[in-house]
This record gives structure tokens, C-alpha cells and sequence, in this order.
């Protein structure tokens, strides 16, 4: 009887996907990793250390703080060791005679250092040819600022970002897209002629694929082409077909999680996935 558990099914050979029963467990939200922490992870971590209520408080504000600036994971085993980091030095300061110790959310960057990762924040005003689209990753989900800028040229597309062959095709399908929409909107029909596009998505280190990225594309494309801001609070996420059509996608949980830990009030989604 084999068991294997893996973070994402795109790197394990397909023969052998076939051959198992895959079980996926998504990943957790934040208010799940708030109660597993509180219920399991800082008692037994209290336990392993000889550590009593009495004498140490954990309190949820301060695992909010490690969640969010200090692990970046689909489960809980990172935040597990950061709880366990801090009852060891906690441990030595009650050896040291400290009676009682709370660890307020303040507290956190002297027991594990300075802050290791920046969520994501909205832009302090709309702008032109920048959208927010949503990415399911190995961790979980995140947001996915898209950037498009037209300049006069002779019809050049470029794209960057360390983007896949599937994200490559979707930006390459949103080009000919808004090609056949340009009237409607008031662009010209022989922009794809006249003028140069690039379209960026940031952090270039980090590799990107997938086909959900559709309609994000086609709007921050269109946003540039108008010279229409996007409103920053709207998020938005859904494969485009040749026509015009949403497809549904995955990892909707995720991504609207990623969201709304960002601030962004509104996300649009394809209707297929409302049964999600």
C-alpha cells in the first residue's frame, strides 16, 4: 500500500497519477490556521517545551502576525515551527525568572527577526493598464498584478514575466480578442499595427502558467488602449475562449482568499464556477 503526498499534481509524472486514487485537500484559510494554531499547534508546542498557560500567552493577534508576514504555505508546518521558535526563547527568558510572558504581535519581530514577506497591497489610486488577476499556487493563492503599455511602433507584442507556454498563448489569444472588440470600445482597428504592446507580470523570478489569466489580460489590454483606469479594488480571474467566452477555472477558494486578505472588496469570476 503506497503513500504519497505532493504540494502540486503538474510535476508528478502523469503514468503514475493515473495509476493513484488522488485525494486534494485545498488550502487552509486563514481563519482555519488562526484555530488549528489556537486548539493544537500552540498547546502541543507548550507541552514539548515543560510550558503552562500560567506562565506563557500566545495570543491570536501574534499568530495573525506570523501567518501573515512570516509563512506563505497551503498547510501549517512553517507556522508550527515559528510557534515552536518562539517557546524556545521563550522558554529561556521564564528560565531566567520571568514569571508570566504575553508575546503581543509587536513582539514578534525580536523573537523571529524582521518581517520576511509583504502581502500584496492595492494601489493608492486607479491606473491605466493595470489590473488585478488572481494565481493558484503550490501555497495557496495569490494576487497578480497585470501590467499593459501601447506605445507607436509597428505592432511588436511583448511579453515578460517568466510566463509559461499556456500564459504566453492566453496573452497572444487576448491580442486577437480585442481585435475584434477595438470598434467597440473606440480603438483603432489597425492598433495591432500601429502600435507596440507589452504586457508584464511582475516578480520575473517567479515562473507563472495557466490559462486563468484570460480575461485580466483583455482588460489591462484595453485599459491601455482607451486610456481608461481600472478600479483597483476589483480582482478578477477567468479563462477566455477565441469568441469571447469565460471558461471556469480552478482554485476559486484560494484565489478569492488571496483576494480579500489584499483589501479588494469585489472579484469577478466565470458564472460556470458559481456552483463553487
Amino acid at each position: 500500500f503506497f503513500l504519497a503526498t505532493a504540494n502540486t499534481l503538474d510535476t508528478v509524472p502523469r503514468p503514475l497519477v493515473d495509476r493513484m486514487e488522488v485525494i486534494e485537500l485545498g488550502a487552509y484559510t486563514r481563519t482555519e490556521k488562526l484555530s488549528i494554531a489556537k486548539n493544537h499547534l500552540i498547546p502541543k508546542q507548550m507541552r514539548l517545551f515543560g510550558i503552562t498557560k500560567k506562565q506563557l500567552s500566545i495570543p491570536q493577534t501574534t499568530v495573525a502576525e506570523i501567518i501573515d508576514y512570516y509563512t506563505a504555505e497551503a498547510g501549517v508546518r512553517n507556522l508550527e515551527r515559528e510557534i515552536a521558535t518562539i517557546c524556545r526563547k521563550a522558554t529561556r527568558k521564564l528560565l531566567d525568572g520571568t514569571e508570566k510572558l504575553t508575546i503581543r504581535s509587536g513582539d514578534v519581530q525580536h523573537y523571529l527577526g524582521a518581517r520576511r514577506m509583504l502581502p500584496e497591497k492595492l494601489a493608492s489610486e486607479d491606473e491605466i493598464g493595470v489590473v488585478n488577476g488572481l494565481a493558484y499556487t503550490a501555497v495557496g493563492g495569490d494576487l497578480l498584478k497585470i501590467e499593459a503599455s501601447v506605445m507607436d511602433g509597428t505592432g511588436k507584442i511583448e511579453l515578460t514575466g517568466s510566463l509559461g507556454d499556456v500564459m504566453k498563448e492566453s496573452a497572444q489569444l487576448a491580442v486577437s480578442y480585442v481585435r475584434t472588440i477595438a470598434a467597440d470600445y473606440g480603438v483603432a482597428p489597425d492598433f495591432y499595427k500601429t502600435k507596440d504592446i507589452h504586457i508584464h507580470f511582475p516578480e520575473g523570478a517567479v515562473p507563472k502558467d495557466g490559462p486563468s489569466a484570460g480575461v485580466t489580460i483583455v482588460c489591462a489590454l484595453l485599459s491601455a488602449l482607451t486610456e481608461i483606469p481600472v478600479r483597483r479594488n476589483v480582482a478578477m480571474t477567468g479563462e477566455l475562449s477565441l469568441r469571447g467566452r469565460v471558461i471556469a477555472i480552478g482554485g476559486l477558494k484560494e484565489k478569492t482568499m488571496a483576494a480579500y486578505t489584499c483589501g479588494i472588496d469585489t472579484v469577478l469570476i466565470p458564472a460556470d464556477n458559481v456552483k463553487d
